[in-house]
């Protein structure tokens, strides 16, 4: 980039010394010339070994050649009979060109920056431990199941689970979310994501070849390959076009001559007119800024933890008026909590301690929550002893000198206790001390924070039906819905239901977006126009399956997904248009004899410089 900057700067310093000895030496048109041809050269040297390159190699017609013609035509041009030398104009096209192939440059370079933060997360070391030793090697040479050992500020090079320490990880490279993420042992961690307090140790349960890093490193080095239809259009749109614009350019330069009857005497003219309709039809804007647009949004959108796996779903995403929703681990959390506490002969505190205990050795999801609703029960001195699970019914156990029954109304009526009913949604826990009644404790699977304010957003988009669908009861599936305010729901489904459903839905109101966790909702993701999953921090199926990956499981990231798409289609189209309606606006100039070499110029390179700059918004996130 500096290199070319200075490079212009010594053509535009070299230019406007011959455009002054023009002016004050009085010289002959070939001395001239010889002047001139020094910054022509110095700044053209590169168009015009692209422009001989593709005539060797059968690709004659391309934006490089347009510009080698038009400028040797008007430098060509003053040694007719009665033409005017366009010596300036040839060297100044020649010079704006390389302006706007540096612009193009560097807007292209800022585009890769934006996905360039994706390839930081790449590590570039591991520290494992062999034979009593730390050993430094490559990630790709780690094996599943080798003890790993990460230290502050190092990127975790693997997937694993942690055996030792406690620290806090920065996913702001996976998710685009700045708050640190605490993990200590048995939590996973996520390759490429940095370490930035304590010292770990890990155990791989993935190589380096299958780990999240890799497969999103992939995924954003292959993103370029799913060309958007307004991009697959615009390159063929070039190859019938630029051949179309050369033989045009001939005909203007040769026809009119010949039938005015005066050949010698018009030719200049209509050659300087030929000239200027091979500059300012080089599709030079729509060629460079359109593909950058959908680059610079995908760059974009990637900094914001959404992954777009090719400009096409763009397309899609831009179009969407109908999202379904899988429920359980896209809408919801996907674990079971405890949702509300109705205690009865004691406080809510004692409730939960006391079925806490109760369920202290439980590996039911039920016995999970409680435990975690409350956390200090393994600290706080009771003992607990005469643990029986009874199947159908529950935990009974001696807590202290209390005999605590927990499970439903079976267990309940076999203790004696009068229980009451709950008007809660959700798997109600029933608790009995001594026989007698204590309460009930309502676990259900929670409702994401963002959940409702992603559905908002959707519909003020303008997105006509929010569907969910799912396979929980019918009274959960009317709960969550009524929560969210989505328009339609359907309940106790089966995988191949919700397929079925998704195809009903599709087509009746514009492209249908499938919103899924990625690993049991991969042939309903594949199915609809665009498969969204809650990547959830790097699932391999989510990854694998889908067309869009959100990083950090937020719903209301598809909404921005959407926003992103539609901003980034709409300023590719405003390149078209602008792009288009000047060269028209100029083309008709020319063949009416008003339109100058300045006037063409700025129809080619100044609209380009103009269409790249405006390419650049797409890379903005708001």
């Amino acid at each position: 980039m500096k290199k070319k900057l200075l490079l212009i700067v010594v053509t535009a310093l070299l230019l406007g010394l011959a455009v002054f000895v023009e002016k004050t030496c009085n010289l002959a048109t070939w001395q001239l010339l010889l002047i001139y041809l020094v910054p022509y050269f110095l700044i053209g040297y590169e168009t015009l070994k692209e422009a001989a390159e593709g005539l060797a190699h059968g690709d004659a017609f391309n934006e490089h050649f347009l510009m080698s013609i038009a400028t040797l035509g008007a430098l060509c041009i003053g040694f007719l009979p009665g033409a005017e030398t366009q010596f300036p104009e040839a060297v100044f096209v020649m010079l704006f060109f390389q302006v706007g192939e540096m612009m193009e440059g560097y807007a292209e370079g800022q585009s890769r920056k934006s996905i360039a933060h994706l390839m930081d997360i790449r590590p570039d070391m591991a520290s494992v431990e062999r034979g009593g030793e730390l050993v430094v090697v490559s990630p790709g040479d780690v094996a599943v199941g080798e003890i790993v050992v990460v230290k502050p500020g190092e990127k975790i090079p693997l997937d694993g689970v942690v055996l030792e320490g406690n620290t806090s990880i920065n996913t702001v490279a996976l998710t685009g979310e700045s708050v640190p993420r605490d993990a200590g042992v048995g939590d996973e961690v996520i390759s490429g994501c940095v370490n930035m307090s304590g010292l770990i140790k890990m155990r791989a349960t993935k190589s380096y070849g299958h780990s999240t890093v890799s497969k999103i490193i992939d995924l954003v080095e292959n993103s370029s390959r799913h060309k958007s239809r307004s991009e697959s259009f615009i390159t063929r749109f070039a190859r019938v076009y630029t051949p179309i614009v050369v033989f045009a350019a001939i005909a203007v330069a040769f026809i009119p001559p010949l039938l005015s009857g005066d050949f010698s005497g018009t030719f200049a003219t209509w050659l300087y007119r030929a000239l200027m309709f091979l500059i300012v039809s080089c599709p030079c804007a729509l060629v460079i800024s359109v593909p950058l647009s959908f680059f610079g949004g995908i760059g974009g959108a990637s900094r914001k933890g959404i992954l777009i796996k090719g400009s096409n779903y763009i397309d899609v995403l831009a179009q969407v008026k109908t999202v379904v929703f899988d429920k359980t681990g896209t809408l919801t959390h996907g674990q079971f909590a405890v949702t509300a506490v109705h205690p009865s002969s004691c406080d809510e505190r004692h409730l939960l301690h006391l079925a806490a205990h109760v369920e202290h050795y439980s590996t039911h999801p039920i016995g999970a929550a409680l435990r975690d609703a409350f956390p200090d029960e393994a600290t706080d001195g009771c003992h607990v002893s005469e643990v029986e699970e009874i199947a159908g019914q529950g935990v009974r156990a001696r807590v202290g000198d209390d005999v605590v029954s927990v499970g439903n109304t079976r267990m309940m009526d076999a203790v004696g206790a009068k229980w009451s009913d709950c008007d809660h949604v959700g798997t109600i826990i029933h608790v009995a001390i001594n026989g007698d009644y204590a309460g009930h404790i309502v676990i259900n699977d929670r409702v994401k924070d963002d959940s409702a304010h992603a559905v908002e957003e959707l519909k003020a988009l303008g997105v006509e039906r929010t569907v969910m669908l799912t396979g929980d009861r019918l009274e959960v599936g009317q709960d969550v819905a009524n929560k969210l305010g989505l328009s339609e729901f359907y309940a106790q489904l089966m995988p191949a239901d919700k397929v079925a459903h998704v195809e009903r839905l599709l087509g009746e109101s514009g492209k249908l977006a499938f919103v899924g966790d990625g690993i049991n909702d991969a042939p309903v993701l594949a199915r609809a126009d665009v498969g969204i999953a809650m990547g959830g921090l790097g699932s391999d199926a989510a990854i694998e399956a889908a067309d869009v990956v959100i990083m950090d499981d937020c719903p209301s990231k598809i909404a921005l997904a959407m926003r992103l798409s539609r901003r980034t289609l709409g300023i590719a189209r405003q390149n078209v248009w602008f792009a288009l309606g000047v060269k028209i606006a100029v083309l008709l100039l020319a063949a009416l004899g008003l339109a100058t070499m300045w006037m063409a110029v700025f129809a080619d390179v100044g609209v380009t410089v103009l269409a790249v700059l405006n390419a650049m918004r797409a890379m903005r996130v708001d």
